[in-house]
């Protein structure tokens, strides 16, 4: 069956077309729900909210535009959410900070630690970083979806890349250590 169809069949609430959508889509929505979660329990409450979203707003995809560009809006508005209701972009002091490089070689780290300190981040540094970093967002559109000032895109960004600069140094010191 092809996209078009299986996008249809699911307008009309087919199960089976529902199915069949999850099957095709849930792994690469989970990896978004991934980054932009604490954990990996918070990940599937995400996709599984994502995907109740989807399915009652599937009837307003118009063909316009990449459907799994689409899904993908969807699963992030989704996992945004509830950071917004929590009031986890209060305002903080934006002075101006120095902008931070992270140096990142292949070889050294792997992807399941990277991961790993990403959702150690505190929540609003993970969720700028995700939305900058990871999925090409600028700060005037993370500051539209997040409901904060460019400014404080810019500074929450800055203070993720230290405490994961500071992560990774820390890291490569201890395996520097370890092989002495």
């Amino acid at each position: 069956m092809s996209l078009n169809q299986l996008i249809q069949n699911c307008k009309k609430n087919d199960a089976q077309a529902q199915s069949e959508l999850y099957q095709l889509f849930s792994g690469k929505l989970f990896s978004i729900c991934l980054k932009y979660s604490r954990n990996y329990a918070e990940a599937e409450d995400n996709l599984q909210d994502a995907f109740v979203t989807i399915f009652n707003k599937i009837s307003q995809f118009n063909n316009k535009g990449s459907f799994e560009g689409w899904l993908k809006r969807i699963t992030i508005n989704t996992a945004l959410q509830c950071y917004r209701n929590k009031g986890v972009f209060e305002i903080v002091n934006e002075e101006k900070i120095e902008d931070i490089t992270l140096e990142i070689e292949d070889d050294e780290l792997s992807i399941d630690y990277l991961l790993k300190i990403i959702q150690e981040l505190p929540d609003r540094y993970r969720l700028v970083f995700n939305l900058y970093a990871l999925d090409g967002y600028s700060h005037k559109e993370i500051a539209s979806m997040l409901k904060i000032s460019t400014g404080t895109s810019k500074s929450n960004l800055a203070r993720a890349r230290q405490i994961l600069k500071d992560k990774i140094e820390t890291y490569r010191a201890s395996l520097n250590a370890q092989t002495l």
